[in-house]
């Protein structure tokens, strides 16, 4: 047990820093069957955007990245569960996602696993929790 007590209760957003929202929205929508939780204007003419599987409660933010920084090839650390994973690397890769070739099998704790990219390059995982 911690001995510090915290006030933070649950992770709410992560954020991916996209060049092109709309094609972002595409992908993770259209491709991947997330729900378009919020897409609103803010700032001098950005738009905040989130996405997220349908029962999930964490959403993922595509929202356009600091003035200056990069976007793309990023290893997000995001990582999705289910219960079939190879039934989930066919889809994926019926879809025309950049995903793994083989789903990686390493044994012993490790659960079997699969990377897939979206189309700025950004690195998501996959596990198999079944």
């Amino acid at each position: 047990m911690p001995s510090t007590q915290t006030l933070l209760n649950r992770i709410g957003t992560v954020v991916i820093p996209v060049a092109d929202q709309d094609r972002q929205i595409e992908f993770y929508v259209e491709k991947l069957g997330f729900e378009k939780r919020a897409d609103v204007p803010f700032g001098n003419g950005y738009r905040w955007i989130e996405v997220a599987p349908a029962d999930a409660v964490t959403t993922i933010a595509l929202a356009p990245p600091p003035e200056g920084k990069p976007t793309g090839n990023v290893e997000t650390g995001i990582t999705f569960q289910t219960e079939d994973i190879d039934a989930v690397h066919a889809d994926l890769k019926a879809k025309g996602v950049d995903v793994d070739d083989e789903v990686s099998r390493m044994g012993g704790p490790v659960p079997p696993l699969l990377w897939f990219r979206d189309p700025e390059g950004n690195v998501l995982m996959v596990v198999d929790i079944s």
